[in-house]
């Protein structure tokens, strides 16, 4: 038997052609921010590699199509969308460290390269530059970013509080990845718009968006993690089975199965290299598939409602294809 995800594999964003210009300016001035350090070398290697082989730049993307629905993108969105993008490559370090993961976009990931000490600091590092960028904006931007940051931190918390807790409820699952992920890209779009003078009811509608597409590209991100292919993901798989993490769709099967099926799974889940492959197996058996597929379908479909504030414009559809684009990686695998 082998599992097959369709239409997983995904280079670029293709709605955001709309932006490849300013993107090319966010990336510019990524790499203008970490090239400071020409003169100390071990320093040097390390950005290199941290900066390397980017990733689709989802989040700095939504700054700037959630600026351009609300009047136009400026300098400012620029300096916000690549702080937005620090930010994430920060979070990734250490979650490399956390997960364990060996290979990150495709190459090793410092943790494997430098160790664990050195990947930590990196990130420390990279937020550090992140918040210097923000010293000069105004209190109210850097106090949402502030924010946003606190929530980051408090879902990981969260989740590495609750591993091993078989009983974790759906809710509480979607609270954790709320903090964990969506909050960025919630950010994201709050801010794009906000930089573009936009009004209450229209940021509130981008925050709305942003948070939904949020909470879907990170449950799929979990079901990728148990039946994905590392060759097309480009990095590590199977870390949230193997640290007993749990996400919706074992959560579904759990409260799906019976008592002795339950315990037979937990045991096995709790002996490593086991519960992947016995996942697989169960999650179509019992309709998991589908029903995750079903719950990234309502999120991105509640997200897409929330853009009804917007006036129509090739800019809000670009935002409607990025939340298409999020619904595909979590098409329903197939068996052969």
């Amino acid at each position: 038997m082998q599992l097959k995800i369709q239409n997983s594999k995904f280079k670029t964003v293709f709605a955001f052609r709309h932006i490849d210009g300013s993107l090319a300016r966010v990336k510019e001035l990524i790499d203008n921010e970490l090239a400071g350090y020409a003169g100390e070398p071990e320093l040097c290697r390390l950005l290199g590699n941290a900066n390397a082989h980017g990733g689709k730049m989802l989040r700095p993307g939504l700054v700037l199509l959630s600026g351009l629905c609300c009047g136009g993108i400026t300098d400012r969105h620029i300096r916000i969308a690549a702080i937005v993008e620090i930010i994430h490559n920060a979070t990734l370090l250490h979650d490399d460290v956390i997960d364990e993961g060996k290979k990150r976009r495709g190459t090793p990931t410092v943790n494997t390269l430098w160790g664990n000490e050195s990947a930590v600091l990196l990130g420390d590092f990279l937020l550090s530059r992140a918040f210097r960028m923000c010293a000069d904006l105004e209190p109210q931007i850097t106090t949402i970013i502030a924010d946003t940051t606190v929530q980051i931190c408090r879902g990981e918390l969260r989740q590495t509080i609750q591993k091993r807790n078989w009983r974790l409820s759906e809710q509480e699952y979607i609270d954790i990845v709320t903090e964990k992920s969506a909050s960025l890209f919630s950010c994201a779009c709050l801010l794009g718009g906000l930089l573009a003078g936009a009004g209450k009811a229209r940021t509130r509608s981008l925050s709305s968006f942003g948070r939904n597409v949020g909470i879907a590209f990170q449950i799929t991100d979990d079901l990728l993690d148990i039946i994905g292919d590392e060759n097309e993901t480009g990095k590590t798989l199977g870390s949230d089975v193997d640290k007993n993490k749990l996400t919706l769709a074992p959560i579904h099967l759990i409260r799906t199965i019976d008592e002795k099926q339950k315990s037979s799974l937990i045991k096995k889940m709790n002996t490593t290299g086991q519960g992947k492959e016995v996942l697989k197996e169960m999650f179509s058996r019992y309709g998991s598939f589908e029903y995750v597929h079903n719950k990234v379908s309502e999120f991105i479909a509640k997200a897409i409602l929330s853009l009804n504030e917007l006036q129509e414009s090739d800019a809000k559809n670009a935002l409607i294809e990025t939340a298409k684009f999020v619904a595909a990686r979590a098409a329903v695998p197939h068996i052969d």
